[in-house]
């Protein structure tokens, strides 16, 4: 299994689209360039949660696939809007197939588990009883398959006070859930706009960089987020006989790599 995660393209509409969705094809066709299985993008797929925003995400995702048809599988973000989400992508690949922000999609020798922790005109996120009780039987129903959840929010502090300030209010009940199913070898999430890793109920847990701009690594002011002009990035997750069945990350930055030179044995 190779899974490419992506997260926060924060694309809006318009004029200004111009800029978000070119990062967000380029980190499309870094990842395909690496013969990755699926794609990931966990969550703030668009800046407003508005129809125009998600047929801009819509138009890049097509373009995407006609150079390279790689799987893309879309979780919702705080900035999304799940009911314009689903009307937009519904029953297509990028939902499973099926009409809900959160769902289940088979990849080689594992299972993704796409959850939605986004609350509406909120910045924290919530999981609530229904989809961590949907969570725990899926999970339940395939105790020997290795499985890695994606959702938005990171489930764990990441140290930067704005952000664990508006992070995943029942983490702790999803800790119950994991530790309950240890086939859950990576847990995936955005909002940070950083890479970050950290353990969690017995497995680990990342983020991904945002495919558009990144945050500050503020460690001490409660103050608003701020950005920088760092590159932009996305993970690579693997787990096959390369990996002796360990689930390995990559950090991948998107710009094109340098010519590969040969080391002499």
């Amino acid at each position: 299994m190779l899974l490419a995660h992506l997260s926060d393209p924060h694309l809006p509409a318009g004029v200004l689209a111009a800029g978000p969705a070119r990062a967000l094809h380029s980190a499309l066709g870094r990842a395909a360039a690496l013969d990755v299985d699926a794609v990931v993008i966990t969550g703030d797929l668009v800046e407003h949660g508005r129809p125009e925003e998600y047929a801009v995400l819509r138009e890049v995702l097509d373009d995407a696939a006609g150079s390279s048809p790689v799987p893309v599988l879309l979780a919702a973000g705080n900035h999304d809007d799940g009911e314009t989400l689903v009307a937009a992508f519904g029953g297509s690949s990028h939902l499973g197939g099926g009409t809900s922000t959160h769902y289940a999609v088979d990849l080689p020798g594992a299972r993704l588990l796409v959850l939605d922790s986004s609350v509406r005109g909120q910045g924290a996120g919530r999981l609530g009883e229904q989809q961590l009780a949907w969570l725990a039987g899926e999970l339940a129903a395939h105790p020997d398959v290795p499985a890695l959840l994606a959702l938005h929010h990171p489930p764990t502090a990441v140290g930067i006070p704005f952000l664990d300030g508006m992070g995943l209010e029942d983490s702790s009940a999803l800790a119950v859930v994991v530790t309950e199913h240890p086939q859950v070898v990576r847990l995936l999430a955005g909002h940070v706009h950083r890479s970050t890793t950290a353990a969690f109920a017995g497995t680990v847990a990342t983020t991904a960089p945002s495919t558009w701009r990144q945050s500050a690594l503020d460690l001490g002011s409660p103050g608003r987020m701020g950005y920088l002009d760092e590159p932009a990035g996305l993970l690579v997750h693997q787990r096959d006989e390369r990996t002796g069945g360990l689930c390995v990350t990559h950090a991948v930055p998107v710009a094109a790599a340098a010519p590969v030179f040969p080391v002499p044995r």
